[in-house]
C-alpha cells in the first residue's frame, strides 16, 4: 500500500508539503499549550536577537536556538499524539518514550538558554 501523497507529481509535491506543514502548525497551535508558549517566546525574542546579536553569526545562533526548540516541540507533540493513538493505558514503554521526547525538548531549552547567556554575557 502506498501513501496517497507519494503519487503526486513532482511539481505538486512542494505545494502538498507546504499545505501539510501549515496544517501541522495549526494543529500544534490548537492542541499544544507548550507550543503556543514557545511561539510567543519566539516572537518576543527574535527582535531581541537582532538588537543584541552583534554579528550575523550571533544573530543566527540566537534565532536558530529558538527555532530548534519549536522543531523539537513539534516532534515531541507528534510522538505523544501517536503514542496516545496506540494506547491510552499506562505502559512503561509509552511512558519512557514520552519522557525521553520531553527530555529532548528540555535539552533544547537548556541549549537555547546557554547560547543566549554566552552571547549576551560573553563580553
Amino acid at each position: 500500500m502506498e501513501s496517497r501523497h507519494k503519487t503526486k507529481s513532482l511539481l505538486a509535491r512542494p505545494f502538498v508539503a507546504t499545505r501539510l506543514a501549515a496544517a501541522g502548525l495549526a494543529a500544534a497551535w490548537r492542541h499544544e499549550e507548550a507550543f503556543r508558549l514557545e511561539v510567543i517566546a519566539f516572537a518576543v525574542l527574535v527582535p531581541v536577537s537582532f538588537l543584541y546579536g552583534k554579528t550575523a553569526v550571533e544573530r543566527a545562533l540566537l534565532v536558530g536556538s529558538l527555532l530548534l526548540v519549536l522543531i523539537v516541540e513539534l516532534v515531541n507533540s507528534a510522538l505523544e499524539a501517536t503514542l496516545d493513538r496506540i494506547s491510552l493505558e499506562e505502559h512503561a514503554l509509552i511512558k519512557r518514550a514520552k519522557d525521553v521526547s520531553s527530555a529532548a525538548v528540555g535539552m533544547t531549552l537548556v541549549n537555547a538558554a546557554a547560547i543566549w547567556l554566552l552571547i549576551l554575557l560573553g563580553d
